[in-house]
């Protein structure tokens, strides 16, 4: 059997990575486009590359839809169908859902992006994660605020262990250093609603701890419409103009709206080359999210590589993992707080799309 390249496979048959992304709504579709974008690169050069110990590697893809119970079906699935470890997941809570799984049926799983501290309930040996902890981003957002001057924040919130866990994690950074996190009830409000509730508590600035499209660009569209507000800043350190549909949908609305993004100042010169491939595959600027994807299978290939496919001898590998990835050296460790073997830390920027260029990002922020 060759490949298109010319690649000869010393065995037909496949070492199968599951991935889990989200491709349909109400997942973030286009997050899931980026980082399926990004393991399918990947995969394709370690198999130009002669795959894994003359094997195709070859990806088994599952749309998690953004659904908890969906994505725990699937690694159910993917287990029986013999894969030698998991990858992906976007959502932080579907991500938790499916690291649970994995843990309980001894399958390793290496995630892509979410960044929930609480991955697991309990401390796992089978789950590592390339995407930084919430805690430690959210922790860089809120010193960007108060570096910007910003002591009364306003977080319009709707109800998930996801945003719960953000409001948190800002209000403990923020109240010893002076600073004020007041909560909207996103279920309570409507976004016209919103923009008395920013005058009447004095707010400097909005962070939209909410789901995207709806009600993000609906409440951008009732501030940025507020003679009231023409002050205040609008935040969204979830990330939610990073992706092209951001300034589709919103256009000039959506500029100067600041987030978190996990790129270095410079891409190293393997992640300049795959942001060239990416970019092709994707007809558009590749998202942090697509490097995600492109730095999971780099990893899993080079533990594959050098350990085989037994599920347990990958798992066991996590601490001894030295990988040059796009965005820098990806090692795994344990870290205070952190049920899972966590790469401390990928590079972390606070960046938001410039008014007089939308298409162009600003870096207002570096942790």
């Amino acid at each position: 059997m060759t490949t298109p390249t010319g690649v000869e496979w010393t065995d037909r048959s496949s070492v199968q990575i599951g991935a889990l992304v989200p491709l349909t709504r109400p997942g973030w579709v286009q997050a899931g486009q980026h980082l399926l974008a990004g393991l399918e690169l990947a995969v394709r050069e370690v198999n130009d590359a002669g795959g894994i110990a003359g094997r195709p590697l070859e990806l088994v893809v599952r749309d998690t839809a953004a659904d908890p119970h969906r994505a725990a079906a699937a690694v159910d699935e993917l287990a029986r169908l013999g894969v030698a470890a998991l990858a992906g997941e976007y959502h932080s809570v579907v991500a938790r859902a499916a690291a649970a799984r994995a843990d309980a049926l001894g399958l390793p799983f290496l995630c892509s992006s979410a960044v929930l501290d609480a991955l697991t309930e309990q401390p796992t040996e089978w789950v590592a994660r390339l995407a930084p902890a919430q805690s430690h981003g959210w922790q860089i957002y809120a010193d960007f605020l108060l570096s910007a001057g910003h002591s009364r924040i306003a977080v319009a919130a709707e109800p998930s262990v996801y945003w719960a866990s953000g409001a948190r994690i800002l209000r403990n950074h923020l109240a010893p250093r002076g600073g004020t996190v007041i909560e909207l009830d996103m279920r309570a409000l409507a976004p016209t609603a919103v923009c008395d509730a920013l005058v009447d508590n004095r707010a400097t600035a909005l962070l939209l701890l909410v789901g995207h499209p709806q009600p993000a660009v609906s409440i951008v569209k009732s501030v940025r419409r507020d003679q009231r507000l023409a002050e205040i800043m609008i935040g969204a350190p979830a990330g939610q103009p990073e992706f092209a549909e951001w300034a589709t949908l919103l256009g000039d609305d959506g500029a100067a709206i600041p987030f978190l993004r996990y790129l270095p100042e410079r891409l190293s010169p393997r992640g300049a080359r795959v942001e060239t491939a990416l970019h092709e595959r994707l007809a558009e600027a590749p998202s942090f999210v697509a490097f995600e994807g492109y730095d999971t299978v780099a990893v899993l290939a080079d533990v594959l590589r050098s350990h085989g496919t037994d599920r347990a001898r990958t798992a066991e590998s996590w601490p001894r993992v030295a990988v040059e990835g796009t965005r820098g050296q990806i090692r795994f460790s344990r870290t205070p707080g952190i049920s899972v073997w966590q790469w401390a830390w990928t590079p972390i920027q606070v960046v938001d799309r410039d008014p007089a260029e939308p298409d162009r990002f600003r870096i207002l922020h570096a942790g």
